[in-house]
């Protein structure tokens, strides 16, 4: 009778070594995928364990993460060089690590209206409505001719038939003027 081969990715069976390697795993595929700050939080938890020697292969790659993250928080020497840089991540699909970046600078510079214009466009890519509508509300209110660059702007495209979308980049001309004076009222005669 022939005997079954042993699979060669079954897990310990003890529960806490299961976890430390699915850590490990975890952070390893992070590092691969150029997150490092999920691959920091990964690693940690290995680093962490009961484990010695996983840990001290852990230690390893959380110094890799440190040399890395380090690097790039040192790269950019303006807010507008790293919103370029966030911008160039939108533009290569990876939406995630252009969401930490803009939420970074959002943090920052809370009242640079690129930023705000750049997480509506992310939003907008990324099925967020109604996140989409108050971060371009927020952005024309800091810089109201950023209207005329979403009018051409295609990462608004899932907008272009929604009303609101449209009442923000053409708004009504006669909402903003004064009322006149109503007849009768205020006048001596």
């Amino acid at each position: 009778m022939a005997q079954k081969p042993a699979n060669k990715h079954a897990l310990p069976s003890d529960p806490q070594m299961t976890q430390l390697l699915l850590a490990y795993e975890g952070g390893l595929r992070a590092m691969q995928e150029h997150k490092y700050d999920k691959a920091k939080t990964q690693l940690q938890k290995v680093a962490a364990g009961t484990n010695r020697e996983l840990a001290d292969r852990a230690t390893v790659h959380l110094n890799a993460c440190n040399q890395q993250l380090e690097r790039t928080a040192n790269q950019f020497k303006t807010s507008e060089e790293h919103y370029d840089y966030a911008v160039s991540l939108i533009n290569l699909g990876d939406y995630v690590g252009a969401r930490e970046h803009l939420d970074k600078l959002s943090k920052s510079v809370p009242k640079a209206d690129y930023v705000a214009y750049g997480l509506a466009a992310l939003d907008c890519l990324t099925g967020h409505v109604e996140d989409s509508l108050r971060n371009l509300a927020r952005a024309i209110g800091l810089n109201p001719a950023l209207r005329f660059q979403a009018r051409n702007d295609s990462d608004f495209q899932n907008l272009s038939e929604d009303p609101r979308f449209t009442e923000l980049l053409y708004p009504d001309p006669g909402a903003e003027l004064p009322l006149p004076p109503e007849e009768g009222v205020g006048e001596i005669g």
